[in-house]
């Protein structure tokens, strides 16, 4: 009897890249999707990050190659993003990830370099990416973008304001590409994770993370990378046609608890 769906749900073959591929949440990315079968283009900044990444997806039997990237860079950007097009045949799919936080007081001293630099990596860095991609994602005539915002998108945490208003700037950035670009073919959509075990993360006492998952999170816990993966994937799978200028929260329902 023959199927009644007619949607793909595989990126087999699909070419993607992912920012900020070394750890966390985006190298959890890139391991899912090469284990569903596309070939996944690591990025990062060093390159000792990077090859272990490379080398860990061919391991487990993927198809994986990196290159070393500075979202804040301009010209790397686009050599990167050229290169890499130019050694898959083709660029499908573009995680957005590459990210970092500083704790900082507006009154503190450095505070506008400290904005400057989280602007550069997490929201003008974003663009570009974009706009570097766009001729590849164009051509592939079904190119899905994600970018990786935050919970700090949806509301707000002392001290970190930089952070926090490049992030709301992420989410305000996906929906206006996902009215423009749809005429290409192409979706915008992010996700928004909430309390992960990440890089970022780790500097904060385990005890810490107890007392505030017990009273904040409804599943009682910090999630992993592999979760958000999971939910970067579901917004790429040509069956995702029709999703696009979603903010989709990753987080246990943290940011709908009340008290």
């Amino acid at each position: 009897m023959a199927k009644l769906s007619k949607l793909s749900r595989s990126i087999a073959g699909k070419t993607a890249l992912v920012t900020g591929a070394a750890s966390g949440m985006g190298r959890a990315t890139a391991h899912l999707f090469a284990d569903e079968g596309a070939n996944v283009a690591v990025t990062d900044l060093t390159e000792d990050g990077v090859q272990k990444v490379v080398d860990e997806i061919r391991k487990a039997g993927g198809s994986a190659e990196g290159w070393v990237l500075d979202v804040a860079n301009k010209e790397q950007i686009e050599s990167v993003v050229t290169t890499i097009a130019g050694h898959f045949g083709s660029l499908d799919i573009l995680i957005n990830n590459a990210g970092f936080s500083h704790h900082m007081s507006v009154e503190d001293d450095g505070f506008e370099e400290n904005w400057q630099r989280h602007m550069d990596v997490l929201l003008t860095g974003h663009v570009r990416m974009v706009r570097a991609a766009l001729p590849h994602l164009k051509a592939s005539g079904a190119g899905r973008i994600v970018n990786i915002a935050s919970t700090e998108g949806l509301g707000a945490t002392p001290e970190i304001a930089p952070y926090t208003s490049a992030k709301h700037g992420v989410i305000g950035l996906t929906r206006s590409l996902a009215v423009e670009l749809p005429k290409y073919g192409i979706t915008v959509n992010c996700i928004c994770p909430g309390a992960i075990h990440t890089g970022i993360t780790a500097r904060i006492k385990d005890e810490h993370k107890e007392i505030f998952s017990r009273r904040r999170i409804p599943l009682k816990r910090y999630g992993e990378p592999e979760e958000v993966a999971h939910a970067t994937l579901s917004l790429v799978l040509p069956a995702a046609s029709y999703i696009n200028g979603v903010a989709l929260p990753v987080d246990a329902g943290l940011t709908i608890k009340n008290a």
